[in-house]
């Protein structure tokens, strides 16, 4: 095992960190957790602003890490986010800081949050129909999202990307519709194949609408060509759409991540950091990493490092979800971080 950055048996480095913030959500997507929410994690569970902010340092300046990008839950909901994308731009090398969340409140932090450092988001949207938004989510916030998504652009949080999933029978007709509303507002749209991550196990891979459907779906009406710039451990696989062109000038683009039929395992460059200091070497692995122990025990930061490095060094080849011996892990995404 290597005693420089975050490198696995299999060669992967990982330099791209993504940390929850909070395990606690505004919205109850029906991929993600029941109507009723679910238990979330105590206060003292949580990792403090400090702790997160050390634990990002430590990523940064010993182990390689060149993003980091904060989820959740929500992370907006979070009180100290603020401060947290503060002291990570602060950091040299400085990472490239992006956020993901369903944009509830953003129109309201998104000039607080790019002043303190913040370079881009990822917005969650899945319909443009409020009633179906409501059916999806529990609540009707559709309004809220779209003026997310007007002030991130606003601020100059480029590019605007958003991430969609398509459900069989409940939104799988409106990918075009999707995809029309995002190039004519200058977002980047990226579809991703529903998971195996919902608080109910009720993810069934037959009824999953997958990515050749989803590229099915979108070419019924558009001219899309590959992309031919380097994928790299980017997890979408992109098409130029023919006719379109985005705010900088360049082509405008779609991406679909095909985590369940198109894995791209082989060139994964993250690790994850949940909201109550585990760190995990993958989104669907089954065991985890405690790092909070260490911190709260006055551990020095080359043992956490050293915590760190192990961790990842036992990181699978790949996640295994279309092996009929797959295990759905425990935690829901929600408690893990997209």
């Amino acid at each position: 095992m290597t005693s420089a950055g975050l490198v696995d048996r299999y060669g992967r480095v990982a330099t791209d960190l993504r940390v929850s913030l909070t395990d606690r959500c505004n919205l109850r997507c029906s991929y993600c957790m029941p109507p009723e929410g679910l238990p979330w994690l105590p206060n003292s569970d949580v990792l403090t602003d400090d702790e997160i902010i050390r634990l990002v340092r430590i990523a940064v300046e010993r182990l390689g890490v060149r993003e980091v990008r904060f989820t959740g839950g929500e992370p907006l909901i979070r009180p100290g986010l603020t401060k947290i994308v503060a002291a990570s731009a602060e950091l040299a090398p400085r990472p490239q800081l992006s956020l993901t969340t369903n944009g509830i409140g953003l129109d309201k932090l998104a000039r607080s949050l790019r002043a303190a450092g913040l370079d881009r988001v990822n917005v969650s949207l899945d319909t443009l129909d409020a009633d179906r938004f409501e059916r999806l989510t529990h609540r009707r916030r559709l309004p809220d999202v779209l003026a997310g998504l007007v002030a991130a652009g606003a601020t100059g949080l480029h590019p605007v990307k958003i991430n969609s999933v398509l459900m069989r029978g409940v939104n799988d007709d409106e990918a075009p519709a999707l995809l029309r509303f995002a190039l004519a507002a200058g977002y980047e749209l990226r579809f991703i194949e529903q998971m195996p991550l919902d608080a109910q196990h009720a993810w069934d891979r037959t009824k999953m609408i997958t990515a050749a459907e989803i590229l099915a779906s979108l070419q019924a009406e558009f001219t899309l060509q590959a992309d031919p710039a380097e994928r790299g451990g980017a997890p979408a696989e992109t098409w130029l759409v023919a006719g379109w062109t985005a705010p900088d000038g360049e082509p405008a683009k779609v991406g679909v991540i095909g985590s369940v039929t198109r894995p791209f395992c082989g060139d994964c460059d993250r690790t994850r950091l949940t909201a109550d200091g585990q760190v995990r070497a993958c989104l669907f692995a089954t065991e985890e990493s405690d790092l909070r122990g260490a911190l709260r025990g006055g551990a020095d930061d080359e043992e956490i490092a050293r915590r760190w490095r192990a961790a990842m060094w036992t990181k699978r080849a790949g996640h295994g979800i279309d092996n009929p011996a797959f295990l759905q892990p425990a935690r829901p995404m929600s408690a893990i971080g997209g």
